[in-house]
């Protein structure tokens, strides 16, 4: 009887597990017909940049080739686009922002976690290369108006601290991946912000290796070719289906669907479902505790070219810019056909004075001698004219339209300008205005950084449970190598800055300003020890022998022994730097130290210390 019982439960699980798959699949499906014209759209833009600019959809939702009305037209493509798109990622990376965060207040607890949470953040975009996954996405935003990245803890990576049998357990690390449109479907297509979404699938191509390797499912596979699915389909300038090439297919390959849903009242936790090949291969609460306070949301970020009002999904400068590439086209190839009939001509030939099958075929070459029927009139080359100016009026006023939409100064794509513009505060104006004009996605970069940068914190904050090592950069350039934990951290109560990265160059000449401005120098004119440090660090003559003095030993030593003085006394030593380290001490009692009487005690008695050893010349 309990055989019978546990064979029907297992019927019944399988069968509930089974439905879960089926309506993973079909709610895939459908997601995927009712944004089949966005992705349309997708694929003409990337058609466009890649210089296959003769295509359209057609009536039926495909892409086709468009066909010449007569075979001697021309069809050559003249590419504004491309240099377009590569100016303006050039001038996108160039404002990249890198992380850093910022403390509350002035309290040694918030400045130490402050200074932790940047490392972290350092260390991370180091070791994932951050500034390469940020370029993948922002490719993606500019071509097809929007791209994803995906913060996940990786449980394979990073150091080995034990093992389960044969298998080596790692302590695991954060890992960010940039996503295309392609592979996100949301629930709803006119949600503004991923805050506004219920549900959002994440679906991609993978070997069923890969699949059996992550879940222990061994699936059959099959032979996936589509343009959404082959990850050579978007590469390279490569055509998809219907543009006369096949994109390349994947063997052995299954779509990976992972559905993910919000907390509601049956899953406070919220839901996560992984399915492939009507198989359910993973069901539980959302993994990640990535929200603001804690709580568990989608482990994606949103970034667009330029925001949409009523659509998840953004719209890029190339949306704009295909149908002026068509005129343009159009403009160049017929102006080209007019030179070609002026320089090669049109004969005119009177029936049955020559052959004419012979003439087509042959053409007129240089010292031939034609010969025509007696009584005929001699063939003779018709007379066109000159090239019209409207030829020449129509492809300006089209080339300026070019930089009215995609707000791209000539400048900016070719280094020249039609301004007769030749000083350097001039031109640098121009770049200005250039940079303003991609504002709307300068910012758009700068909130998805901030976004995944928060959820990075978030996961060390839920997953570094064991004491972990980071080698963080201290006062003065020096490496410092520190212990933390989750307890370290903390995810909400930090500030982010988004800090442009300046080049060498740049900084150096902001100094010299600085300097000249007497803004550096104190009220008699000196410089102090610390900023002719600075200074020299800043030129690369930091690690001179004898150009830096160890005034920033002594303060990093004044840090210590104020985290020390929480604890307990700490008696100054007789080598110490006391006015360094009274300022320290006193910096330390002004930003939180008076809050707590003791602490204050400690404080004040080691400042006192301080004072009469200073007083004695020790």
């Amino acid at each position: 009887m309990k055989d019978e019982q546990s064979r029907e439960l297992e019927r019944m699980e399988e069968a509930r597990r089974e439905a879960i798959a089926s309506d993973i699949a079909a709610d895939f499906l459908k997601r995927q017909q009712e944004r089949k014209p966005l992705e349309r759209g997708w694929q003409i833009d990337m058609n466009f940049i890649s210089g296959n600019q003769y295509c359209d959809v057609s009536p039926l939702g495909e892409i086709e080739d468009e066909e010449t009305a007569y075979f001697w037209q021309s069809r050559g493509c003249f590419n504004h686009i491309a240099p377009t798109i590569d100016a303006r990622l050039a001038r996108l990376a160039k404002v990249r922002p890198s992380l850093a965060v910022r403390a509350f207040s002035d309290s040694p607890e918030d400045v130490k976690t402050a200074r932790l949470c940047s490392n972290i953040l350092k260390a991370v975009r180091g070791r994932i290369d951050l500034d390469r996954i940020i370029a993948r996405a922002t490719l993606w935003s500019e071509v097809c108006g929007t791209s994803f990245y995906k913060v996940v803890w990786n449980f394979e990576d990073g150091k080995v601290i034990g093992s389960e049998g044969e298998r080596p357990v790692k302590e695991g690390d954060v890992n960010v991946a940039a996503l295309s449109p392609f592979e996100v479907y949301p629930d709803s297509l006119t949600a503004e912000s991923m805050e506004e979404v219920t549900s959002l699938i994440h679906a991609r191509a993978v070997p069923v290796r890969e699949i059996a390797e992550r879940f222990g499912v061994q699936l059959p596979g099959r032979r996936l070719d589509g343009f959404a699915f082959s990850p050579y389909a978007a590469a390279g300038g490569r055509k998809g289906p219907g543009m006369g090439a096949e994109a390349p297919a994947l063997e052995d390959a299954e779509i990976l669907i992972e559905r993910y849903t919000r907390p509601d009242g049956a899953h406070p936790e919220g839901r996560l479902e992984i399915a492939a090949g009507g198989v359910l291969l993973y069901e539980g609460p959302l993994p990640y505790e990535n929200g603001e306070r804690g709580e568990r949301i989608f482990p994606f970020v949103r970034q667009t070219c330029v925001e949409l009002p009523g659509s998840f999904f953004g719209m890029s400068i190339v949306d704009r810019m295909v149908p002026l590439q068509r005129a343009y086209n159009a403009v160049r190839n017929r102006k080209h056909e007019f030179l070609n009939r002026l320089s090669m001509g049109v004969l005119a030939v009177e029936d049955g004075s020559l052959d004419a099958e012979e003439l087509a075929e042959e053409g007129l070459a240089p010292g031939r001698v034609i010969v025509y029927r007696q009584g005929a009139n001699e063939p003779h080359f018709l007379d066109f004219g000159s090239i019209p100016s409207d030829f020449r009026e129509e492809e300006e006023r089209l080339a300026n339209e070019f930089i009215l939409v995609s707000g791209m100064s000539e400048l900016s794509r070719s280094s020249s300008s039609a301004y007769r513009v030749t000083s350097a505060s001039g031109l640098q104006l121009l770049l200005e205005q250039d940079t303003n004009r991609m504002q709307a996605s300068v910012e758009s970069v700068e909130r998805a950084v901030k976004a995944a940068g928060r959820q990075i914190l978030h996961l060390y904050k839920q997953f570094a449970a064991n004491r972990r090592l980071l080698r963080m950069t201290g006062e003065g350039g020096e490496t410092e190598l520190y212990y933390f934990d989750r307890s370290d951290i903390s995810a909400d109560d930090v500030e982010f800055l988004t800090e442009y990265e300046r080049t060498p160059a740049e900084v150096k000449e902001e100094i010299l300003s600085l300097l000249n401005a007497g803004l550096l120098t104190d009220g008699e004119g000196r410089l102090s020890d610390d900023i002719r440090n600075k200074i020299l660090d800043a030129f690369g003559y930091g690690t001179f022998e004898n150009a830096r003095d160890i005034t920033h030993l002594h303060i990093r030593k004044a840090e210590r022994e104020n985290i020390a003085l929480q604890d307990g006394a700490c008696e100054p030593d007789a080598y110490d730097d006391h006015a360094v380290h009274i300022t320290e001490h006193t910096r330390a009692l002004l930003s939180g130290g008076e809050g707590d009487e003791t602490v204050k005690a400690r404080i004040a008695a080691h400042i006192a210390a301080h004072r009469e050893m200073q007083g004695q010349g020790k």
